[in-house]
């Protein structure tokens, strides 16, 4: 990986960890020796977050990736991903999102 993608990633990390700062009212910090270790970018419970920024996706590469880092039942593995020219979008298992609709009540209005 080069100079410039290293650096292309860790900015997208601090984007990601400043706009959950200001989603969540708290401070949100990126895991600084993760890329050595093999864990998350960001860890915010029961969230653990890979971020990848780049001109294709793997996304199923990156799902497994930060499932392997999980460590806890009650943590769920969520990717963030943008594409080049695109939106951030988010990827996590159906049945994760499912338990998170299921834990907030969140039904759709069938009329």
């Amino acid at each position: 990986m080069s100079k410039s993608q290293r650096i292309k990633g860790h900015s997208f990390e601090r984007e990601i960890a400043i706009d959950l700062s200001e989603v969540f009212h708290e401070s949100v910090k990126r895991n600084i020796g993760q890329a050595r270790d093999g864990g998350d970018d960001i860890t915010l419970p029961p969230f653990r977050i890979e971020c990848k920024r780049r001109a294709h996706i793997a996304v199923y590469k990156w799902l497994e990736q930060v499932i392997a880092a999980t460590e806890m039942d009650d943590e769920i593995p969520v990717v963030v991903a943008r594409a080049d020219q695109q939106e951030s979008i988010v990827i996590l298992r159906y049945s994760d999102f499912c338990d998170l609709m299921r834990s907030h009540k969140i039904f759709l209005s069938t009329t």
